[in-house]
C-alpha cells in the first residue's frame, strides 16, 4: 500500500484534453478516431487492464475502466505516447505515483504517470521480464523468464544494479514469476519448467530457501492468516519436465513447508490465483472460476462461475467492492472481453478491450487533497 500526494484534478488529465465533445464510451479497441477518458472524480476506483497481444506481433495495449461510471478507454498508452506499448504486456504495479508496466518480449518496464498514461521513464536490457516488486524508492526486483536470475533495479535511475542468481536453475530454461513480501523476505514462484517457491532475504539479496510444490506453480498470494497460496498447472502432455495433475497448495512461510495440497484432475488447467480485499477468500481459474474460503478444509464442489464455452484468461477482485472481473481471451486473435460480476456472481457489466486481456492493476483516485490510496 502506498500513499499518494496528487491533486484531485489530474486523473488522466493530459488525455482528457483530447476528448471529442459528446464522446463518452469507446467499445472498439482499434478505433483511434477519438478518445474518451473516465471523469476525474474523487475517491474513484480505476482498473488498468493489460492486453498481452499476440507474441511477436507488437500489438499489446492498455485499457482503463472507470468502475463507478462503467466507462472503458482502450489503447490508452499509444494515445498518450504516440507509440505502441510493445510485445506481450505481462503485468502492472502502482508505486511512487507511477504505473510500472512490464512488457515481456520487448524486454522493458515502462514507468507511466497513472493520471495521464504518459511515459516518465523505462528500465531496459532485461531478459523477458515478468513482474516488478518494490522494496524501497531505490530498490526493486524484476523477475525474468528464460533466465536463472532476478534483476535488481533502482527505480529512481531506471538502472539495473545487480542480479540474484537462482541455484539449480539453467539460464535458458529458468523462470521466476510473482513475488510476495513477508517480513524481511520475498517469496517468488518459479514457473516454466520449474516446481518450487523460492525465499529471498531482501537484506542480503540472497536466496535462503526453496520449497517444492508441484510442476509449474504459476501465481502466488499471501492471505489474511499470513499463509502463502499457489496453483500449479501440472505441465503438459509430452513435456520434457513432466506432466501431472495440477494442485492448489497452501504454504506456511515461517517453516516454509506445504501445509495443504488439494489435487485436481490430470488435464485440468489451473491459473491466476488471487484474493479479495479482505484476503479471506481465494479465487482461481480452472476452466471455470472457483472461490474458496482460506480456512476451508476442501475446495468447493461447484464453481463460482461456469465458463459457458469462454476462455477465461485473467482474473481480479475489486479490493473495495468485492466485484469479480474475468478476462475472456475468446480465440486469442480478436479483441477480448471483460465480464464484471458481483460477489454473488450476478453479471454487472461487459465491455470489450484489446487482444488477450490477461493482467489487471487497481488504482484509486484521491479522495481529498491529502489522499490515502490503497493499491492492490
Amino acid at each position: 500500500m502506498k500513499k499518494y500526494a496528487t491533486s484531485s484534478i489530474t486523473i488522466l488529465s493530459a488525455l482528457l484534453l483530447s476528448i471529442i465533445a459528446g464522446c463518452t464510451h469507446i467499445t472498439d479497441p482499434d478505433d483511434d478516431s477519438g478518445l474518451s477518458i473516465p471523469s476525474p472524480e474523487l475517491d474513484n476506483e480505476m482498473l488498468f487492464i493489460l492486453n498481452e497481444g499476440n507474441f511477436q506481433y507488437g500489438n499489446a495495449s492498455l485499457s482503463i475502466y472507470d468502475t463507478k461510471n462503467k466507462e472503458i478507454v482502450n489503447e490508452a498508452f499509444i494515445k498518450a505516447n504516440g507509440m505502441k506499448l510493445g510485445d506481450v504486456a505481462q503485468s502492472m504495479t502502482i508505486y511512487d505515483n507511477k504505473g510500472w508496466i512490464v512488457v515481456n518480449n520487448s524486454n522493458v518496464v515502462f514507468a507511466i504517470d497513472p493520471e495521464s498514461c504518459k511515459e516518465v521513464g523505462r528500465i531496459e536490457n532485461l531478459t523477458f521480464p515478468r513482474y516488478i516488486h518494490f522494496l524501497s524508492d531505490t530498490k526493486a526486483y524484476v523477475t525474468q523468464l528464460w533466465d536463472n536470475r532476478i534483476a535488481i533495479v533502482n527505480p529512481k535511475t531506471y538502472q539495473i544494479t545487480g542480479h540474484i542468481e537462482i541455484p539449480n536453475m539453467k539460464p535458458g530454461t529458468g523462470s521466476s514469476e510473482q513475488m510476495v513480501a513477508y517480513g524481511d523476505y520475498v517469496f517468488c514462484n518459479c514457473w516454466s519448467y520449474q516446481n518450487r517457491i523460492i525465499k529471498i532475504d531482501t537484506r542480503t539479496d540472497e536466496i535462503v530457501g526453496s520449497c517444492e510444490v508441484g510442476i509449474q506453480p504459476n501465481s502466488l498470494v499471501l492471505d489474511c492468516n499470513g499463509k502463502l497460496w499457489t496453483v500449479t498447472d501440472g505441465g503438459y502432455e509430452g513435456s520434457p519436465y513432466g506432466y501431472e495433475p495440477p494442485a492448489l497448495v497452501k504454504i506456511d512461510p515461517e517453516t516454509f513447508t506445504v501445509e495443504q495440497r488439494f489435487m485436481f484432475s490430470l488435464g485440468d488447467s489451473c491459473s491466476e490465483i488471487c484474493l479479495n480485499g479482505e484476503k479471506n477468500s481465494i479465487f482461481w481459474i480452472n476452466n471455470d472460476i472457483w472461490k474458496m474460503d482460506v480456512n476451508a478444509s476442501a475446495p468447493p464442489a461447484e464453481p463460482f462461475l461456469k465458463s459457458k464455452g469462454t476462455i477465461y484468461y485473467g482474473l481480479t477482485v475489486s479490493p473495495s467492492t468485492g466485484d469479480v472481473y474475468v478476462a475472456d481471451a475468446i480465440d486469442y486473435q480478436q479483441n477480448g472481453c471483460i465480464y464484471r460480476y458481483s460477489n454473488e456472481a450476478v453479471l454487472i457489466d461487459t465491455f470489450n478491450v484489446g487482444i488477450i486481456p490477461g493482467a489487471f492493476c487497481w488504482y484509486k483516485t484521491p479522495s481529498t487533497t491529502t489522499p490515502d490510496n490503497d493499491v492492490h
